[in-house]
């Protein structure tokens, strides 16, 4: 297994064990998060924020992951499925009430230096929409 690809999958492991510091741990400080079908935001300090508002509103474990890493380990992309719960209403989308939803989902990262300088986060809104709609 390649550095990259250990280091991907130690960001997932801390996901799942819940443990925000420590996939803040494996970012540079100046990480660019390319946010759902939103905006870019940059640093960890705003990466520590939108855990915070995600895991106030939504409980997840992702599984089946799969990881694929360019030939100098300077980019990566993980494929895998969310298992989660909706908490919590969040802003503009529909009422919580505790609604499970299974999603597939993907990310493209880019590494420097040994840490994650780039996350972009690819899921299907209207999917989870429906889902948590019904």
């Amino acid at each position: 297994m390649s550095a990259t690809e250990t280091l991907i999958r130690s960001y997932y492991a801390a996901f799942n064990a819940g443990d925000v510091e420590g996939m803040l741990a494996l970012l540079s400080d100046d990480v660019a998060h390319d946010i759902n079908q939103g905006g870019r935001e940059v640093g960890i300090a705003a990466f520590r924020a939108f855990m915070a508002r995600m895991n106030a509103h939504y409980r997840e474990a992702l599984r089946d992951i799969v990881v694929m890493v360019g030939e100098q380990g300077r980019r990566a992309a993980a494929e895998f499925t969310v298992h989660g719960t909706y908490l919590a209403t969040d802003e503009g989308l529909p009422a919580a009430c505790g609604q499970t939803y299974i999603l597939p989902a993907g990310a493209f990262f880019e590494v420097r230096d040994g840490r994650i300088a780039r996350v972009s986060n690819y899921y299907n809104l209207a999917d989870w929409i429906a889902q948590v709609s019904r």
